[in-house]
């Protein structure tokens, strides 16, 4: 097959010959019996999530990992790391197992189970973080995620115990004494309202003590969803020190701010912007989209969490907390990183393709545009602007924060291994 007429990372028009699942040519002219015209589309790397909420099994009401993945897909991914808070909750070889087998039955993108630190997610005794890592599905990523591993011994021994077979520890960094009740940032706003303050400071600290803990082991920390300007300035002093951290950003907090939660465009206390860790300051987000631009914040996650309808439109206090996100990631990724100058194209593909899956030590996922490497690609135009319609979306939920917002660019086409899952926008 080939693909014609690609801009690979923004440069010169070119065309991809794809052959076994790879790339065979990259040259301008090629001819083959199948061609599938690109339009002078951007070509980047399949893009990587690190940090995906599939529901299954569990909550197939939400999401599945049929629907996940198809989201995905559309979304310009070709490979998603699957959070454990399922249920039953993902802490056992036989579940993860079980994610990974429904992932290679029905997934349009590759589907990497997360493994759970700790029993049911409950903070009190590890779970088989060794019988997961050798299962089937060969786990490397294990976190707590929607709950913080708090107890520090027990941390320290997870750090301690991945290290035998370099896996990481991805930790949801929310000191939960301190956000007791809590329903969104802390500050003029949430006193105004009246609802919860759920402070910095509560991100902060854990942040601080699992960097510290990492360096003491020698093991890798990567810290989910950052979202203050504290938190990156904690994680750029522990990479001064050589410490091996990693985090991520996901786009909504590069992007929207706390006080949509009182102005909003259809009013106050709408629980569509309830979020964990809630949306902050224009100063925070600003501080974040600094360090992903000069590589302090390592990737973007969308921490896609999907939830049916009934979960979200309620009262404020009651709703679930989370957003769907693979849809609209690239698209916020431009409007908040690119049209602002902060990053380019070959940027775009480095926090969301090649170092994701450099952290989640993925073979084949997130290697460049070049002649022997899997065709794992994703078309993007970036040059029209939409307004977001979660009716149209393949994910099973529909709780956007973008919905009526008018964002860049488009996913024109996703290829996986040389298989197309996504052609001139819609799934195949």
């Amino acid at each position: 097959m080939i693909i014609r007429n690609v801009r690979i990372l923004g440069g010169e028009p070119v065309d991809i010959r794809v052959a076994d699942g790879e790339i065979a040519e990259i040259g301008p002219g090629l001819e083959g019996p199948e061609t599938v015209d690109g339009g002078g589309a951007i070509a980047l790397p399949g893009l990587v999530d690190l940090h995906t909420h599939l529901r299954e099994p569990g909550r197939e009401d939400a999401e599945t990992v049929q629907t996940g993945t198809q989201s995905a897909a559309r979304g310009g991914y070709t490979a998603v790391h699957a959070m454990a808070n399922t249920s039953p909750v993902a802490d056992t070889a036989g579940v993860v197992e079980q994610v990974w087998r429904l992932g290679r039955e029905f997934a349009h993108c590759d589907v990497h189970p997360v493994g759970a630190v700790t029993v049911g997610l409950e903070g009190k005794q590890l779970a088989e973080l060794g019988a997961m890592a050798d299962s089937a599905a060969r786990v490397r990523v294990f976190s707590d995620d929607g709950k913080c591993v708090d107890d520090a011994v027990l941390m320290r021994r997870a750090l301690e115990y991945v290290k035998a077979f370099d896996g990481v520890i991805a930790q949801h960094a929310q000191e939960p004494r301190l956000t007791s009740g809590a329903q969104m940032n802390e500050g003029v706003i949430s006193g105004r309202l009246g609802l919860t303050g759920w402070p910095a400071v509560a991100e902060e600290a854990i942040i601080a003590r699992d960097c510290l803990l990492a360096a003491h082991v020698g093991s890798r920390l990567h810290i989910c969803h950052v979202s203050t300007a504290g938190s990156v300035e904690i994680i750029r002093w522990a990479k001064s020190k050589g410490w091996n951290v990693t985090c991520e950003v996901t786009p909504h907090h590069l992007l929207l701010t706390d006080d949509l939660v009182e102005e909003s465009p259809v009013g106050a206390y709408n629980p569509i912007y309830k979020v964990n860790p809630p949306l902050r300051t224009r100063a925070d987000v600003e501080a974040l989209r600094a360090a992903l631009a000069d590589g302090t914040i390592d990737i973007v996650a969308t921490d896609h969490a999907p939830h049916p309808v009934e979960d979200k439109e309620t009262e404020w206090s009651a709703a679930a907390m989370g957003m769907v996100g693979l849809e609209t990631a690239l698209s916020v990724v431009q409007e908040a990183m690119v049209e602002t100058g902060l990053l380019d194209w070959a940027g775009v593909a480095q926090r969301m393709s090649a170092v994701p899956a450099r952290i989640g030590r993925l073979g084949g996922q997130g290697q460049p545009l070049e002649v022997g490497a899997p065709a794992n690609i994703t078309l993007y135009d970036p040059s029209v602007r939409t307004e977001v319609d979660p009716s149209a979306f393949a994910s099973k939920s529909r709780n956007t924060p973008y919905e009526g917002m008018t964002l860049p660019g488009r996913v024109v086409a996703t290829f996986l291994r040389g298989r197309a899952t996504v052609l001139e926008g819609k799934l195949v």
